[in-house]
């Protein structure tokens, strides 16, 4: 049978796994019996959640107010074609995408706070020269910049509450900064309208001062971020050291081993690259990223909803596949309709089926990879390979396809039919895993300890606390939630 985290023996030959008691995870003198558990996680949500909703509306709003500019006469004043504005969101999406995972690296090394404040402070002066810009391959130049620099924050910040909440936690406070974005989705032409009566300032398009002042307001927030943000629990400012060490055992009682510290070595990003999880999560997330429906409100309160019941009953495969069925039917509709009532009503059915899966999604992914540089480099592979078919997205919904969109629909419908055979996969895969696990498949040998069921293929370690911090969720007393 498999040796459980019961069973632990502390082991100091390992530099790393003196990193780690170095650090405070097992430090026995440290008492946490007084912490207050609701209260501390309260604290820890408001010194959070909140910020990085406010950075990942900021992300939305700097990324789509290029349309709110095509309204008001960008493309004349540019004398750019549709098919050069096409050009144009399409270039943005290949940094985006391919930047994800040199970027998480980046975090965990250099720390969120100055690399989350940089991505910012470069997008923020990107997004700010687009009112200067006055040609098109300026413009093409200023979409690619924006797409590098923006492509951290979305991976980066999952990541980042990767390292704060347990996995049953982590559902919720993605899907409530995740909502941010559908209030920029609201709120982004109200705030056009309002900007747009400066045209003639300075000499300047009202469509202009868009990026001006939004690019402006998002470099401010970036030098903000520097101080607001705080970095991993191990050195966060407003915990104490018993509130740090209280965090740091919880999260490893929660099978986030490396929550205490881990050196970079290239084998975690070759774990990442070589785990079945990693691909057959690209496939999942892509699905879940093609969103451009109109309902905002009502997709952010049931994506909150969705959060809550993935985190209280840890079913999160059981809720992707109900909410990627009901997308089906919501896009079968859509693709099938000739009745502007119903086809509003499809709209409304698939943006809430499909927008919580984004969120629902990613937690499920991240609670399934252990050790933080290889979860790191799993949910930016997985975010990034996404976010690509942003570039899908921008060129199937044709002008010549009003008003019924037929191909577009029938696109985005194949999308949901993957998204579903993905999860399906993804939790059978996962089910069979742990039964192995339970059978002892997966035991390593352990020195000085008796297991008939141990073999040599799964590893060779001195204690089971080095089997954990070397294997992370490949570790046979780790199992996966479904």
């Amino acid at each position: 049978m498999s040796v459980k985290s019961g069973s632990l023996e502390k082991d100091t030959s390992d530099p790393e796994i003196v990193s780690v008691h170095q650090h405070g995870v097992y430090r026995p003198e440290v008492d946490t019996s007084g912490v207050d558990e609701r209260r501390l996680l309260r604290r820890i949500d408001w010194h959070t959640v909140p910020w990085l909703a406010l950075l990942y509306l900021l992300n939305f709003l700097d990324r789509g107010n290029i349309g709110n500019a095509k309204l008001y006469g960008m493309t004349t004043d540019l004398h750019i074609n549709n098919t050069q504005y096409l050009i144009a969101l399409t270039v943005f999406f290949f940094p985006y995408a391919l930047f994800e995972l040199p970027s998480n690296v980046a975090l965990k090394k250099l720390r969120p706070s100055r690399w989350l404040a940089f991505l910012m402070f470069v997008w923020g002066v990107a997004m700010t020269l687009h009112g200067i810009v006055d040609n098109y391959g300026g413009l093409v130049g200023l979409r690619i910049l924006l797409g590098l620099a923006e492509a951290g924050l979305y991976p980066g910040i999952v990541y980042y509450l990767s390292c704060w909440y347990k996995r049953s936690e982590l559902g919720t406070r993605v899907a409530i900064f995740f909502t941010s974005a559908t209030i920029a989705g609201a709120f982004s032409g109200f705030l056009a309208v309002a900007i747009n009566k400066m045209d003639g300032i300075g000499e300047k398009p009202g469509w202009a001062w868009i990026f001006i002042l939004e690019g402006l307001f998002t470099v401010c927030c970036a030098v903000a971020s520097l101080w607001i943000l705080q970095d991993f629990p191990d050195t966060a400012r407003f915990l104490n050291e018993t509130e740090r060490v209280w965090v740091i055992r919880r999260l490893q009682a929660d099978s986030k081993f490396s929550a205490g510290g881990e050196t970079f070595k290239f084998k975690y990003i070759k774990q990442s690259l070589t785990d079945w999880k990693t691909w057959l999560a690209r496939y999942e997330a892509t699905t879940a990223n093609l969103l451009s429906v109109p309902p905002y409100v009502w997709s952010c309160l049931v994506t909150v909803i969705v959060g809550f019941v993935g985190d209280r009953t840890g079913k999160r495969a059981y809720i992707n596949i109900t909410l990627f069925s009901t997308g089906l039917v919501g896009y079968i509709i859509l693709l099938t309709s000739r009745s502007p009532p119903l086809s509003y009503f499809a709209v409304f059915l698939a943006a809430a089926a499909i927008y919580p899966t984004v969120p629902n999604s990613v937690a499920w992914v991240s609670s399934n990879v252990e050790g933080s540089y290889k979860r790191s480099a799993t949910l930016a592979l997985a975010i990034g390979w996404a976010n690509i078919n942003g570039a899908v997205t921008s060129n199937i919904y044709r002008s010549e396809d009003a008003p019924w969109y037929r191909m577009g629909h029938g696109i985005v419908l194949a999308y949901i039919a993957i998204g579903w055979i993905c999860s399906l996969a993804f939790y059978i895969m996962l089910r069979r895993e742990n039964a192995r696990r339970d059978a002892g498949e997966r035991d390593e040998i352990i020195e000085g300890v008796e297991n008939k069921h141990a073999h040599e293929r799964n590893g060779r370690f001195a204690s089971v606390e080095e089997a954990r911090m070397e294997k992370g969720d490949e570790w046979s007393g780790f199992r996966y939630s479904l």
